[in-house]
């Protein structure tokens, strides 16, 4: 890693210190489902669906005795409610049926399940399993690029040029100190530029990109 992407992530650090995922759960089951659910969608919109969601499908188990279109009542602000509520039914028949009703621990058992890719595995695995990993959503795959830590227009080439600039050790709390800079400062339009406390490393200021 070189200095200058240390000396941004120590600056994020200090503006996030407690810095984790925002959305509400009581267990990995719980997690992953809110994870899905944030596709397109925003954690406090997730956390509003998702507490009404749990109390009737809190499990995987019980998520099986609801039907697609009971899901989709329950998950339709959510946006891409049809998709996204047979994956919710699909991923609870493998996690019962392949795994035992566990969420599975490792990222490639995660990616094998109905309706879970490369962002959500990496989020799970980081976040329930505290295992390192980066999960490049929009705030990440944004703010990485205005900073100049990557250089890409597509989120498969940021990952690895994220993995490459940040040790091992530091990929998950990278991915939530990036995110919620993103979130809360250097927002996709009219970002905080006055709030900003990385302005110094800043291609947006002087680019507009």
């Amino acid at each position: 890693m070189n200095e200058r992407t240390l000396e941004i992530l120590k600056i994020l650090e200090e503006r996030f210190p407690d810095a984790k995922s925002e959305l509400v759960y009581n267990s990995e089951y719980q997690l992953l489902v809110a994870v899905v659910l944030s596709a397109q969608c925003t954690d406090k919109r997730v956390n509003q669906v998702t507490e009404k969601l749990f109390k009737v499908a809190g499990t995987p188990q019980d998520m099986l005795k609801l039907t697609i279109p009971e899901i989709e009542s329950y998950i339709f602000s959510c946006g891409f409610y049809k998709h996204k509520a047979k994956f919710l039914h699909d991923l609870s028949f493998d996690i019962v049926n392949r795994f035992n009703g566990q969420v599975p621990k490792t990222k490639a058992e995660l990616e094998s399940l109905a309706g879970v890719g490369k962002k959500t595995a990496n989020v799970v695995y980081a976040v329930a399993f505290d295992g390192q990993a980066i999960a490049v959503d929009t705030h990440v795959f944004r703010v990485s690029n205005r900073l100049g830590i990557t250089d890409s227009k597509n989120v498969e080439t940021s990952q690895k040029q994220l993995e490459e600039a940040i040790p091992p050790e530091l990929w998950s709390k990278s991915h939530h100190w990036l995110l919620l800079f993103g979130r809360y400062i250097c927002k996709s339009q009219n970002p905080n530029c006055s709030q900003c406390p990385v302005t110094q490393y800043c291609k947006f200021i002087d680019k507009g990109v």
